[in-house]
């Protein structure tokens, strides 16, 4: 029977990419984790690993076996998830990793609903993009990932994850200056208007990114991006002071009426969808079950403040 902790060594590299990774995360010597994988390579009988340049990738035989760990890992943490649910009160630390928006407008919300009916549950949340989060919850590192999709832009869904759809977001044309007769023709010209404006946008690589992009070349123009930020308080913050346009969520404004003049987008582009996604052999746990439920009381009360 092969060794699990070493099976977890080698899933561990296939997520993280490098065994120096590996070894940081577990808090390990490079040398150890290297020692281990070699005690399994002698335990299966066959090559792991083979060197591509300065670093290793998986071989074949090493993506059979990291398949088949997951699927006992998966079962492990359905068992967790049982024996919580066995108890009678939910407690424990809940990872949870949120992009900004979703943590100033729903997380403090959700916190203290948890606080309130499971006090004795000890949340640790994380500020993290999904690009980074959503890799981190399939190596473990967190329980619970909030994340994005914008419209055109569907991020891959790995088998073993699960997702569930709290809201639509609605975006909007962030404009710099007051609007005049030219938003009139419609959601194109208006963005057109703004071809030769400075824009704020989320950095390259993002997915709010390429969906910026393809939305301002699809109205005929390639946007003069100055400014590069995930944070869309700052973006709030130019587009205030008429530094530059950009495309806001309805989540920023947490409720509060927004600063600057805004306009629709083109059908079809106008909301982006905000998810929990978890692990799907731990969706059933106590913890994950009253953090979902928080979140989506939360939604709720945000549109129906009575």
């Amino acid at each position: 029977m092969f060794d699990l902790h070493r099976l977890r060594l080698l899933r561990e590299l296939k997520h993280r990419g490098t065994l120096a990774a590996v070894a940081t995360a577990l808090s390990y010597a490079p040398s150890s984790v290297s020692q281990q994988l070699s005690q399994l390579e002698a335990e299966v009988g066959v090559p792991l690993l083979e060197p591509v340049g300065r670093r290793v990738r998986l071989t074949a035989q090493a993506e059979i076996l990291v398949s088949h760990t997951e699927a006992v890992l998966e079962r492990l943490e359905r068992a967790e998830a049982d024996i919580a649910a066995s108890l009678t009160d939910v407690t424990g630390t809940l990872r949870v990793a949120s992009f900004q928006t979703a943590a100033l407008a729903l997380v403090p919300t959700a916190l203290g609903l948890l606080r309130d009916q499971h006090p004795r549950l000890r949340v640790h949340v994380t500020h993290m993009e999904p690009e980074q989060s959503l890799p981190a919850l399939q190596a473990r590192d967190f329980d619970l990932v909030l994340a994005e999709e914008y419209p055109g832009n569907p991020h891959s869904r790995p088998a073993e994850l699960e997702q569930q759809v709290l809201l639509d977001d609605p975006l909007h044309l962030a404009m710099p200056q007051p609007a005049d007769a030219r938003d009139a023709d419609g959601p194109t010209a208006a963005l057109r208007s703004l071809a030769d404006h400075p824009w704020v946008m989320e950095p390259e690589g993002t997915a709010a990114r390429h969906w910026a992009m393809t939305l301002c070349r699809n109205a005929g123009f390639e946007p003069d991006v100055r400014f590069e930020t995930t944070d869309l308080l700052l973006h709030q913050r130019l587009v205030e002071q008429k530094h530059a346009a950009a495309f806001l969520p309805g989540l920023v404004w947490s409720g509060q009426p927004p600063t600057v003049t805004l306009r629709q987008l083109p059908r079809g582009q106008r909301t982006r969808r905000i998810f929990a996604v978890v692990r799907r052999g731990r969706s059933q746990h106590p913890a994950i079950q009253a953090c979902r439920n928080a979140l989506l009381r939360t939604v709720t009360l945000r549109s129906d403040p009575t």
